[in-house]
């Protein structure tokens, strides 16, 4: 084990473009890639382009059929027609969809095998954790599921049980129809209540089926959950489960889509609060994973304020160096940024809330109080399927 994390880059990343008007703007990637400059972080690590996913990796997880579409609207995107979700208002059609997608993919996929071999012991790929995507179709910005990719992949190699990790605002519904009945692949996903959100999955009661009944795991948070509601019920319900099924990788999912700030989203969760989560995950990791950790993005549509700042303190954590909350921006990334957007780039790497309090949940619960029901909703639903107590 070389112990040194890699990042993987390539600037192509940002070809993953929907248009001009749509909230995934890849202008977030470059801003976060010349955040993690600014910082020097780029000394930390291995920076690796890995190869695209090609097409016998993206089978093991998306049908054929939906792979020729893909390339068939990638070569001709005016002939999209909204099947297999391609042409839709969420799922633009753009030349040259399938080769971007695939690259995006394929950092997942290479981080997966770089920690699996020893290569790195973490691995981030902030341009992945595109969840939504099912075996057989796009949905929610999601072309290729890297995620699921990235875990087929290690049980390909020989994993018997890898844990992923999702504390994206939205469901991670494609990882978890992907593994559905897999009992070797622990999905865990903290989001916001299907209620009033997209995907409109992700209830507790949704556990996983056949073998893989108790492997899928669903805490959906109410709207308006802030900073000590959000990492108390992460608290609640993460390091139980993975001490109880020692993964021998973790894979996280890191949308930034639940700051406060976010235009798509209803949770009140702070980028200090986004920070305490990703430094929890990098020690679950060492505590229960050997330090095999594979971390991605996600969702992040506050594009200049939030998803930059965020990702850059996961690139810090996984490289051993993380960023601390009061450091100053440098102001060559911030004249970046007004060059790149007009917009006034953040001056602090922090929203002020350093260090976020929360309490535990062994201290006790309110039955009142509704992230604590949905935290109890959680763990009376999944617990007992894996011989825990509610």
């Amino acid at each position: 084990m070389s112990g040194r994390a890699q990042l993987m880059w390539d600037e192509a990343v940002t070809g993953y473009d929907f248009g001009p008007s749509h909230p995934m703007d890849p202008v977030r990637l470059d801003l976060t890639r010349r955040l993690v400059g600014a910082f020097g972080l780029d000394r930390e690590l291995e920076i690796v382009a890995a190869k695209p996913a090609g097409e016998s990796t993206l089978r093991l997880v998306h049908r054929e059929d939906y792979i020729d579409a893909v390339k068939a609207v990638s070569a001709d995107p005016a002939g999209a027609d909204g099947s297999y979700g391609l042409g839709t208002v969420d799922d633009p059609a753009f030349a040259g969809m399938h080769e971007v997608s695939a690259l995006i993919a394929g950092q997942s996929v290479g981080a997966a095998e770089a920690v699996w071999r020893g290569d790195a012991e973490h691995a981030v790929n902030f341009a992945g954790g595109l969840h939504h995507a099912m075996p057989g179709g796009a949905a929610g910005f999601c072309v290729y599921n890297d995620a699921s990719l990235a875990i087929a992949r290690l049980l390909e190699l020989g994993a018997e049980r890898v844990a992923y990790v999702d504390v994206d605002v939205h469901h991670g519904d494609g990882v978890q129809a992907a593994f559905w009945t897999d009992p070797r692949v622990l999905t865990v996903s903290l989001h916001e209540h299907p209620r009033t959100l997209f995907p409109q999955t992700g209830w507790p009661e949704e556990t996983g089926a056949g073998a893989g009944e108790g492997a899928a795991v669903n805490v959906a948070l109410p709207a308006g959950t802030g900073d000590a509601g959000w990492v108390r019920a992460f608290h609640a319900v993460v390091p139980e489960l993975l001490a109880e099924f020692r993964p021998q990788v973790l894979v996280t999912q890191h949308g930034a889509d639940t700051h406060f700030e976010d235009p798509l989203a209803h949770l009140a969760v702070s980028l200090d609060a986004q920070r305490a989560v990703q430094v929890a995950c990098h020690e679950l990791a060492h505590e229960y994973a050997g330090g095999k950790w594979v971390a991605l993005g996600g969702g992040g549509y506050a594009v200049v304020d939030v998803v930059p700042r965020s990702w850059t303190h996961l690139v810090g954590i996984a490289a051993g160096k993380p960023v601390p909350p009061e450091a100053v921006i440098p102001e060559g990334w911030r004249r970046d940024v007004f060059a790149r957007t007009r917009q006034l780039g953040p001056q602090r790497m922090t929203d002020g809330r350093w260090p976020v309090s929360w309490a535990s949940w062994e201290e006790g619960y309110d039955p009142a109080d509704r992230v604590d029901q949905a935290v109890l909703a959680t763990r009376r639903a999944v617990f007992p399927l894996r011989g825990l107590l509610p």
